[in-house]
């Protein structure tokens, strides 16, 4: 009677485990799908907002982006959903200096590679200047995915190729300081061979870029 008597909570035991176990399961298959997503850029084709904000969270603190479509549409969509998406998430500062902080390299090679070829058109320049503060894609028939903050007044320099489409309006302090040791890319400074990090990924940054601040988590905050 004993051994029978044990059976159903042997059972028991059984199905609570699966049962803790079923969210682990889920969780893997909600990766995979937004993996799967990130790996078809032309997917990711979202209108954004006329105006929305986009918070940072770093390993430096949070910033806040704000973005005016009419700024640049085109850049603006783009942005959107890479937020949207959670391109940026594990996204390492891999270029900052005096003039800008650098993101917008996906640490999985088989994402950034994908994106390669995933231009968008360029938007009319002059719309807004490429003050302090400004976010930005690098421009001129080329806009992918690399995306910069202005760490200074860069209109003279900019405005001729490149159009912001939003500001931090929070949190300007933090991109200030994110790391910078590293400098430029080679052969002009320290930092990452960008060739090496689309090919090796975040575990190449980790390990010889150590200090590099990252994106813990890009989230649309307003719509």
């Amino acid at each position: 009677m004993r051994i029978r008597g044990s059976l159903p909570i042997a059972l028991a035991f059984v199905f609570f485990a699966a049962a803790l176990c079923a969210p682990k399961v889920a969780d893997v298959s909600a990766q995979q799908a937004s993996t799967g997503a990130l790996l078809n850029p032309s997917t990711l084709n979202e209108k954004a907002p006329d105006t929305f904000q986009a918070s940072f969270d770093t390993t430096a603190g949070t910033f806040v982006v704000e973005v005016h479509r009419e700024w640049a549409p085109h850049g603006a969509d783009r942005f959107y959903n890479l937020v949207k998406s959670g391109f940026y998430d594990e996204n390492r500062f891999y270029r900052v200096t005096a003039l800008m902080a650098v993101w917008g390299i996906n640490g999985d090679p088989a994402v950034a590679k994908a994106w390669i070829g995933a231009r968008i058109q360029d938007d009319p320049t002059h719309v807004h200047s490429n003050t302090k503060g400004t976010v930005a894609f690098f421009q001129a028939n080329k806009r992918t995915t690399q995306t910069f903050v202005n760490l200074a007044d860069n209109s003279g320099v900019l405005d001729i190729q490149i159009v912001p489409f939003g500001e931090i309006v929070t949190g300007m302090d933090v991109a200030e300081k994110l790391y910078a040791g590293y400098g430029e890319e080679p052969p002009n400074g320290s930092g990452p061979d960008l060739n090496r990090f689309h090919e090796e990924g975040n575990a190449y940054l980790e390990r010889e870029f150590p200090k590099l601040d990252y994106i813990k988590k890009a989230t649309i905050v307003t719509p």
